[in-house]
């Protein structure tokens, strides 16, 4: 079964898949395996990996990329952010050409306009709806593996309300999105009111100080959600251990003992070592011959 297929059986099966955030090849790494079903590929901590504010300024070729790195290190489906298909229609049509190259399982593409911004942040904007569905369209007929998941995001609650939000959900399932995120929902109810109204499957983002009142994954599963992304569980973290390390190297002029005090051997088991040391004399010696058949 491909990946896709795996993320497809997840979606339409029972319960709800939870997709930690992971940045690169070790954070995707360690997402699979804790054992998660899934990984995201979170476009703010991509861009902030690279040193850039998810303000939409990667560009397809680095987002890609990244997404092709990461896809190599796991066995679990990964679902990118595509953010707004990085143009018009012919834009969307090449954006999942490469994201299906890359061997990824489903994007999600929103319909802010370029450059975006992180979800929840202020002052977005959204383009026409004709125009979004036109790139949900595109979308749709450009995968060649039918598996291969479309999640159609909607920014519009923080511009347009909530109901237009659940209306642009709704008409990009129509379109043939097969996933509907309405992003940022502001109260609990509309956390709620999002899986009844919305006639698909709908996925939660679970930002920690977002726009969304915190919601326990469990409560979230049984209002009907199909998929949680957690995009910063480990971006934001990672962030503040580094600078809280940082600061106590500066402050006491000493080696910090890092979380979990690994050793260096500890540290690079994480990313296959037992596995590639026993690489070194595998073919040190040839293989015995094959017995002849009788």
């Amino acid at each position: 079964m491909s990946k896709a297929q795996t993320l497809r059986k997840l979606i339409e099966g029972d319960g709800m898949t939870i997709a930690p955030g992971a940045y690169d090849g070790l954070t995707a790494t360690l997402v699979g395996k804790a054992g998660f079903q899934a990984v995201y590929m979170t476009g703010a901590g991509t861009s902030g990996s690279m040193g850039y504010p998810d303000f939409g300024l990667l560009t397809l070729t680095e987002m890609v990329q990244n997404a092709a790195r990461m896809n190599a290190c796991i066995d679990v489906p990964l679902i990118a952010d595509a953010d707004t298909g990085y143009g018009n229609e012919l834009n969307v049509v090449r954006t999942v050409q490469e994201y299906e190259r890359a061997g990824v399982a489903a994007i999600h593409m929103e319909d802010q306009e370029f450059p975006k911004k992180c979800g929840h942040l202020d002052d977005k904007q959204v383009i026409p709806l004709e125009d979004y569905l036109a790139k949900v369209r595109a979308a749709v007929d450009t995968r060649t593996d039918p598996d291969f998941m479309i999640i159609a995001r909607t920014d519009s609650r923080a511009v347009l309300g909530f109901e237009e939000a659940v209306r642009r959900a709704n008409a990009a399932l129509e379109a043939g999105a097969d996933i509907a995120f309405v992003e940022a929902p502001q109260t609990l109810e509309e956390v709620r009111d999002v899986p009844k109204l919305v006639k698909g499957p709908c996925l939660l983002n679970v930002v920690h100080r977002g726009k969304t009142p915190a919601v326990d994954l469990g409560d979230a599963e049984g209002m009907g959600y199909k998929l949680a992304i957690l995009p910063s569980v480990l971006f934001r973290s990672v962030v503040g251990l580094c600078e809280h390390l940082l600061n106590e190297l500066k402050e006491k002029n000493a080696l910090p003992t890092p979380p979990g005090d690994m050793s260096p051997m500890d540290t690079f088991r994480r990313v296959g070592a037992d596995e590639w040391d026993a690489l070194r004399t595998k073919y040190d010696k040839p293989a015995a011959p094959k017995a002849a058949a009788e």
